[in-house]
């Protein structure tokens, strides 16, 4: 599995589907799954610029990883986003018979960030939610990274900055790099 992290809007969807697409492997978009759900109280949460619970978050995402045995890669976007569920990834790996093999973070300055939410224009994205969802982002993002460091798991950052075909040109330079291609 290679997990994609970024804030809203730094074009861990895009650059996901990009990848997919290229290797043959399999997109989950975690707020696509959620979505998609229809759940009333987790699309209530979702308007709200909220995280969904981390069990059911889990539960999601544990259906979705075992609907797809025969795809060996898996590019995850939008999760693990706390450390309860990072755990939950890393134990549960041989109920989904797949290992993490890479973190991609897309770096993204802030002022970006505003501009392609604008263009976005999703529900969830707008200004009121925007510096919640920063907020809890940055907070949560350095204990993620530590952990998987610690779990052995390569973690790598790149410019989210630049057009789409330049950022995926460097997605696929690390993955040359960790010789996942």
């Amino acid at each position: 599995m290679i997990i994609f992290f970024g804030a809203a809007g730094s074009g861990k969807s895009t650059q996901g589907q990009i990848l997919a697409a290229r290797m043959g492997w399999r997109w989950l978009s975690t707020g696509q799954l959620l979505r998609e759900c229809n759940d009333p109280a987790v699309l209530k949460t979702q308007q709200e610029g909220k995280l969904v619970d981390t069990a059911k978050v889990n539960e999601i995402i544990g259906y979705a990883l075992n609907q797809i045995p025969n795809v060996n890669n898996v590019i995850l976007d939008g999760y693990p986003r706390e450390l309860d569920q990072a755990h939950w990834l890393v134990e549960n790996q041989p109920l989904h018979a797949r290992s993490i093999s890479l973190i991609v973070v897309l770096e993204v300055s802030r002022a970006e960030v505003e501009k392609r939410l604008a263009l976005r224009g999703r529900a969830d994205d707008s200004a009121d939610n925007f510096e919640e969802r920063m907020q809890s982002y940055r907070q949560q993002i350095y204990p993620l990274l530590n952990y998987f460091t610690d779990q052995g798991v390569n973690v790598v950052h790149v410019d989210g900055s630049g057009t789409v075909g330049q950022i995926h040109d460097r997605i696929m330079e690390e993955i040359a790099a960790c010789k996942l291609a």
